[in-house]
């Protein structure tokens, strides 16, 4: 796919100003699309969408279809009748710059269950065409997470052993027990994707393409695990016998174990992978392109027994290779797709990404220090490619350039020919927007030249600071828009 230098801010949404807590498909979205407008930015990268559960990863989410309804904006719901303003006025004082979860989903979960017994008096006409619509996603995903509501939060696989191997009997049951919890949730769904669409339309309406992410892996606790266990290597009493993670390496000597359900590839592939087609349907209408998160695995992954608690022991067993995107590009046609091929990146997976002429990722975090014959070195990009200062696992560019070694710091130097004058970030950010690459994307903190303690997120950690980071509205100002035009232009992107 070409992007005829095309450049990009990555901010997930969640990372929005607004005054909630939480970044909303609200105002501020629409607004943060003006910015990129007058900075001459025509593509907003952002995190998987769906509903966060213990962690707030938007990469451990309850279902790969469903959206998260925290960022349903609360100001919307007022113009559609189901509010009236003085049910938003709240007292909770929010910190401007972090995200406190816990406040943010007591709140809405408030204000959503005011904005329900509304909605149940008057029910809008879209909303059973949206039903019906969504049906073959949402009727599963609406009980599942009634169900852990009914379970106390519980995992699926802890539930109750008729309704966790979904007996005929006991879904029924739980059906009519949970009538009005299972709306509600379809409800919330329905505002969701209602709020998305008029989002995506402005930026469509602006030239400005909505950079996507679909991770290679679902939770084990979601929707799509417990509605269609065949698709995964469960056991008769549906619980994993493999899962997911990394073997050791220099950085990490037990391995990552991230405990991902591995796919049945065969299941996938007799069915000519009917739910990765669905999978991508899904993604493609809410998003413009998309970015395959560790691609490596369609090629081969690693299965850890599910036993384990650690990573150490494992196999590398083939993924499915050219027959899923084959199939995939045979009903949709050709996908907008970058593929992550971060990692252990061997001849296979570099002969399956140009196969479908799949543009791979650089990152200029991992450019120096070393031989210029490395593949981050940016006189060896391909135009073909995305490339990053850094992505949502990385450290800032400031806080990374704190932390290098001399030795690369003094590689980086001569290579920029640096006189300390300017923050590292931007003359980062110029050799990205200057390369050959086709599409060039930096984090929003990037382009702030904000330290660690702006960091998204620290792979293989929980909690803490990951996730929480918000720019403030001041931030996000007419002079920062001015600078960064002016270095798309000059770059000719």
């Amino acid at each position: 796919m070409k992007f005829k230098r095309r450049s990009g801010i990555l901010l997930h949404i969640t990372s929005l100003p607004g005054k909630y807590g939480i970044g909303s498909l609200g105002k501020d979205a629409f607004e943060f699309i003006d910015f990129l407008e007058s900075s001459g930015q025509k593509t907003w990268q952002i995190c998987p969408t769906g509903p966060t559960g213990y962690g707030d990863s938007p990469y451990q989410t309850f279902s790969a279809f469903a959206g998260n309804p925290l960022f349903i904006d609360l100001e919307k719901i007022v113009e559609d009748g189901f509010l009236l303003e003085n049910d938003l006025e709240t007292e909770t004082l929010f910190p401007g710059d972090r995200v406190d979860f816990g406040k943010v989903i007591d709140l809405k979960n408030k204000i959503f269950r005011n904005a329900f017994k509304t909605f149940q008096k008057k029910i809008p006409l879209q909303f059973p065409l949206f039903c019906e619509k969504e049906s073959d996603w949402l009727d599963d995903y609406a009980l599942f997470i009634s169900l852990k509501g009914h379970f106390n939060g519980k995992p699926w696989n802890e539930w109750e052993n008729e309704i966790k191997l979904r007996e005929p009997d006991a879904i029924s049951k739980y059906e009519k027990l949970l009538n009005e919890e299972i709306l509600y949730h379809k409800f919330l769904q329905y505002l969701f994707f209602k709020q998305w669409k008029e989002l995506h339309e402005y930026a469509r309406s602006k030239d400005i393409k909505i950079f996507g992410d679909i991770p290679i892996y679902i939770a084990l606790d979601s929707s799509d695990a417990w509605a269609n266990p065949e698709y995964f290597q469960f056991d008769e009493h549906k619980n994993p016998i493999q899962v997911s993670g990394c073997p050791p390496d220099d950085f990490c000597k037990l391995g990552q174990l991230w405990g991902n359900p591995l796919y049945d590839w065969q299941k996938h592939e007799q069915e000519n992978f009917r739910w990765w087609i669905k999978r991508f349907r899904k993604t493609l209408e809410i998003v413009d392109i998309v970015r395959i998160d560790h691609f490596i695995g369609f090629v081969h992954y690693f299965a850890i027994p599910a036993e384990n608690e650690t990573a150490e022991i494992g196999e590398w067993l083939p993924g499915s290779g050219k027959k899923l995107f084959e199939a995939v590009q045979n009903k949709l046609g050709d996908l907008p797709i970058i593929a992550e091929d971060l990692g252990l990146v061997t001849e296979k997976v570099i002969e399956l990404r140009v196969h479908f002429q799949f543009p791979g990722m650089r990152l200029l975090q991992f450019a120096f220090g070393g031989d210029e014959s490395n593949p981050f070195f940016p006189k060896n990009y391909p135009e073909n490619c995305v490339v990053y200062t850094g992505t949502h696992d990385n450290e800032t560019t400031e806080g990374w350039y704190k932390n290098i070694p001399e030795f690369v710091k003094e590689h980086l130097h001569r290579f920029l020919d640096y006189d300390g004058k300017e923050k590292i970030s931007w003359k980062l950010l110029e050799v990205a927007w200057k390369s050959k690459a086709d599409l060039a994307i930096a984090p929003m903190q990037d382009f702030l030249g904000l330290d660690n303690s702006a960091r998204f997120n620290s792979p293989g950690s929980v909690g803490g600071n990951n996730w929480k980071w918000r720019v403030k509205k001041e931030q996000l100002s007419k002079e920062l828009a001015r600078k960064i035009k002016k270095i798309t232009v000059e770059s000719r992107r």
